[in-house]
């Protein structure tokens, strides 16, 4: 059965693994270079490195985060270094591009990323014109989702009534405060359809035929 949205007039969309395939395995370009990165800044061995960086993310909800906390890393220095990767393993999806332009109301990115790098993969996949903000790890003070204090924060800046709004995620830990906010919340990618959490509303691996099939505000009933 289709998913029935029509009570949703704001639309928060995560970035990476969410508005692109995660077989794309474009993130794990990103994550060779944070490991690069923890590696030369502590002196580990690139394999303990990796450890302690999967550890960070772990504990304190990205790698920057543990990075500033236990190292006082600058954080332009780390996003602008992590970013800085080639962008040829993503192609845009006219599929996903339609069904995103067909949704009332406003859209939203909510990203841990940079906003360079949010800007950049957007308008890559020829999205960036169909989301009014994007919310990304500088506007939350470098503090991530999952923390409740960043949900706030976005719902505040940008006047968002929780209850009327849906969020898609790849990342089950980050829907859990969504959900207890009163969000529709929608797991995205392949294992989505393994989660048993009750605070996963919608499941799919394919979000641009899930938003196509949605029942939508100005639906016939």
């Amino acid at each position: 059965m289709s998913a029935d949205l029509s009570h949703v007039d704001t639309w928060l969309f995560d970035l990476d693994n969410t508005l692109y395939p995660i077989e794309t395995q474009f993130m794990g370009l990103i994550e060779a270079k944070m490991t690069d990165f923890v590696a030369r800044e502590t002196g580990l061995p690139r394999d303990e490195a990796r450890v302690l960086q999967h550890g960070y993310f772990t504990e304190h909800g990205t790698t920057l985060a543990g990075l500033m906390a236990n190292h006082g890393i600058e954080p332009s220095r780390f996003l602008d270094e992590v970013h800085d990767v080639s962008l040829d393993c993503l192609t845009p999806d006219p599929a996903l591009r339609a069904a995103i332009a067909a949704l009332p109301g406003r859209r939203l990115i909510f990203t841990n990323g940079s906003v360079g790098h949010a800007e950049r993969v957007l308008s890559h996949l020829n999205l960036r014109d169909l989301f009014s903000e994007v919310f990304a790890i500088e506007t939350a003070d470098y503090v991530p989702k999952p923390a409740l204090a960043t949900f706030d924060r976005i719902c505040k800046l940008h006047d968002i009534d929780p209850p009327m709004t849906a969020f898609f995620e790849d990342s089950e830990k980050n829907l859990v405060p969504a959900s207890r906010m009163g969000m529709t919340t929608v797991l995205v990618g392949p294992h989505a359809a393994a989660s048993t959490s009750e605070h996963v509303h919608f499941r799919t691996n394919d979000l641009a035929e899930f938003l196509g099939s949605a029942r939508l505000q100005g639906s016939p009933a």
